[in-house]
């Protein structure tokens, strides 16, 4: 089940490349922009992170805080974050409990891997309702930046 625009965005809390837990609710009354990405140091998730770094002005313009979410340990996406220079927070969801409550998880993926997040993105108002929804089947796909951007602009 995926979370449908116009949905509330489900709470979650989860811990940081900085090993500090971290809660949607904690940016009530911010826009929020969520990530979902299947692994660090991979080709397409590396593309997806930096395009978000290289964009980050106009997110930060339009007073969006950026999360990007994976099933990787905290410990490996510190790393991520620090090789390729990230500038928004990275979440570790490695009970797999958030990618399946936004609907964005791949029971079954490549080489026999269960349970890893689907490449996904959700902007959440600063009501906590989701206005933009994306889920990709295709892992080699990347999100619509474009919309994502006209999203946070609506």
């Amino acid at each position: 089940m995926s979370i449908q625009i116009g949905s509330p965005a489900p709470d979650f809390k989860l811990i940081s490349s900085e090993t500090k837990e971290v809660s949607l609710s904690s940016f009530k009354g911010k826009t929020v922009i969520l990530h979902f990405f299947p692994a660090a140091f991979t080709g397409v998730c590396t593309t997806q992170l930096c395009t978000v770094r290289d964009a980050i002005h106009l997110y930060e313009n339009d007073h969006a805080t950026v999360l990007a979410i994976s099933v990787d340990l905290p410990f490996t996406l510190a790393k991520f974050k620090e090789d390729q220079k990230l500038n928004f927070t990275l979440l570790s969801d490695f009970n797999k409990e958030v990618s399946r409550s936004y609907g964005a998880i791949y029971e079954d993926w490549i080489l026999g891997l269960k349970g890893v997040s689907k490449r996904a993105a959700f902007v959440i108002n600063p009501e906590g309702i989701v206005t933009y929804a994306e889920v990709l089947e295709n892992a080699g796909e990347l999100p619509n930046f474009d919309k994502i951007n006209a999203a946070l602009g609506a």
